[in-house]
């Protein structure tokens, strides 16, 4: 926020709740983004029947193609029984083929198909201006300070305090 923005007046919803007692709290103000974010990718990337893990499968895929089933639930943390039925409809879509590793015939590599390469592309596009609309209120350098302070939180104890 710069010296010219309106303070923000926290204690007070749409509803006309108090919400006082709530917005100290990181978790609380993170989810109301989280609503708000949610909201925004339903309305851009929700014409393209994407779900949000599609998406980041879609594009974790794209940017590591040696990525297996078992990274790509880790990274995500979603269980290996939900990542399996998550890849399996997306391989009904055609989207990605599961192709067994030759180096650990145990690994199950995810590889995007032609379509899910044409889709991911589309979405990517979609995704670089859709969240301008939620996070419109912040400058470039705000907007690029809550990605690094969220994603320091996300890493939990293994981010190192500055």
């Amino acid at each position: 926020m710069s010296l010219a923005d309106p303070p923000i007046d926290t204690r007070v919803t749409r509803s006309g709740l108090d919400q006082s007692r709530l917005t100290h709290l990181v978790g609380y103000a993170a989810t109301r983004a989280s609503v708000e974010l949610k909201k925004t990718f339903r309305k851009h990337l929700g014409p393209l029947e994407l779900k949000a893990v599609e998406f980041s499968i879609l594009v974790l895929v794209a940017a590591n193609p040696r990525a297996n089933q078992k990274q790509l639930g880790q990274s995500l943390e979603v269980s290996a029984p939900n990542m399996a039925i998550t890849l399996d409809r997306m391989v009904e879509r055609g989207w990605v083929e599961r192709v067994r590793s030759t180096e650990d015939r145990r690994a199950q590599l995810v590889h995007l198909t032609a379509a899910g390469q044409q889709l991911v592309q589309r979405a990517e596009e979609i995704a670089s201006r859709m969240e301008d609309e939620a996070t419109g209120v912040l400058s470039r350098a705000e907007r690029l300070l809550l990605i690094e302070l969220l994603l320091k939180v996300a890493r939990g104890k293994t981010a190192q305090r500055g």
